[in-house]
């Protein structure tokens, strides 16, 4: 998810919906992890393990954030 785009729904999500502030952060903490995962010259069978149910994670919880932006945008 790009914070760097300005987006009025995020931005007023991330102010009013505690649950929503926290996904936000699970998504950057689990960006960030990959990241450093990458970065690896010779992941272990672990580290590459602990990669793909990263990737897996983040993409659920993007899911769940545009899901809650799209549902605010509606007003459901």
């Amino acid at each position: 998810m790009d914070m760097s785009i300005a987006d009025p729904v995020r931005d007023e999500l991330l102010k009013t919906n505690p649950m929503f502030r926290e996904l936000v952060h699970q998504h950057e903490d689990y960006e960030r992890r990959l990241s450093e995962l990458a970065h690896l010259t010779f992941p272990s069978d672990e580290e590459q393990l602990e990669e793909v149910t990263l990737k897996k994670k983040k993409l659920a919880i993007k899911d769940e954030i545009y899901e809650m932006m799209h549902a605010h945008t509606t007003g459901h």
